[in-house]
Order: C-alpha cells, then sequence, then structure tokens
C-alpha cells in the first residue's frame, strides 16, 4: 500500500520500567506535520498460540484464572517467547507443558497484533493436529484446567461471550473461515 507517509520518527528513548516479562518505555517522536509529542508502550517478548484439534474435531482448551481482571478465562493453549526460540519450538514446548499433548502436524496460521496503540507485542498462531497424550509438565507457579471441546462448542462461547480472550476468539474464527 502506498500512500503519504504517515510513520513518526524517535527523538528520544527512555526506558521507564524493566521487569521480568515486559518493559515499559516513553519515546519523544516527531510526528508526520513536523511537531513533537510523546508515546507510551510495552515492549514484548512475543509469544505463540495452538489451536490443537483432534481427529474427531475436539479442540484444546484452558480455564485459566487472569489476575488483571480476578477472573478465570478459558483460551487456547499459549506462551512467550524465550530468548533466541524460534516460534514453532515454542509452541511445541507450551502445548506439551500446559495440556499434555504432542502434536505432529504443525502449521502456521498467521499472526496477529494484541494491541497496536500501546504494545509491539506478536502473537503467531498455530494450528496442531495428529494430538498424542503425553505428561503435562506445568512451570512453577502455573495453574489450570485443560478442557476438550467440540470446536462447535467453542464457537458458541465465543459467540455468546463466554470466551473472550482475543488470541482465542481470532485463533478460533480464523480456523473456522479459512479452514484447516
Amino acid at each position: 500500500m502506498t500512500g503519504k507517509d504517515l510513520s513518526e520518527h524517535p527523538i528520544s528513548s527512555e526506558e521507564v520500567y524493566a521487569g521480568g516479562f515486559f518493559r515499559v518505555h516513553r519515546d519523544r517522536v516527531r510526528l508526520p506535520d513536523g511537531k513533537e509529542t510523546v508515546r507510551e508502550y510495552v515492549r514484548h517478548p512475543g509469544a505463540v498460540a495452538i489451536v490443537a484439534l483432534h481427529e474427531d474435531g475436539r479442540v484444546l482448551l484452558e480455564r485459566q484464572y487472569r489476575y488483571p481482571l480476578a477472573r478465570d478465562f478459558i483460551e487456547i493453549p499459549a506462551g512467550k517467547l524465550e530468548a533466541g526460540e524460534p516460534h514453532e519450538r515454542t509452541a511445541r514446548r507450551e502445548l506439551l507443558e500446559e495440556t499434555g499433548y504432542a502434536a505432529r502436524d504443525w502449521t502456521r496460521i498467521g499472526v496477529m497484533h494484541t494491541a497496536i496503540g500501546y504494545s509491539d507485542e506478536g502473537i503467531e498462531l498455530w494450528l496442531a493436529r495428529g494430538l498424542d497424550k503425553r505428561e503435562q509438565a506445568l512451570d512453577e507457579g502455573e495453574f489450570l484446567e485443560v478442557l476438550e471441546l467440540p470446536f462447535a462448542d467453542a464457537l458458541a462461547m465465543v459467540r455468546d461471550g463466554r470466551i473472550t480472550d482475543a488470541k482465542t476468539v481470532a485463533a478460533l474464527l480464523w480456523v473456522r473461515a479459512f479452514g484447516t
């Protein structure tokens, strides 16, 4: 796509918070019209999310408590990238750790950017098939319940608002719209 230049150019950058998971920056930028403003944003290591389908059409979901919103959410398996780790390796690792399943067939189905106004987080979406039950190995401090539901039931949960997690909604609808 071409058109007029809408880019903003950094003048200065300050890291205002560095945690174990993400970093917060405040930059002064020059706008396309030459004026200056401040942009605050989160640097995130990136993540993967997996739509894991059984041969009979059931999908693996997880019920997990999410502290910022103080409630349980229904989600697809997901996790953050480790430094230097390829996306597919992260997807394979997270699926096994969280659900106890390994998958024979892997297909990258896309990428989503979760909050483009204040974060650089990108989540690669993967489709996993040919599931084989192994042993779950949750990280220290990680607590979740694995659910196995018909894919149509998961879509109904999106439709009626029981599933609201953005990556889960996007990935399930992506698979529905574009196939497997």
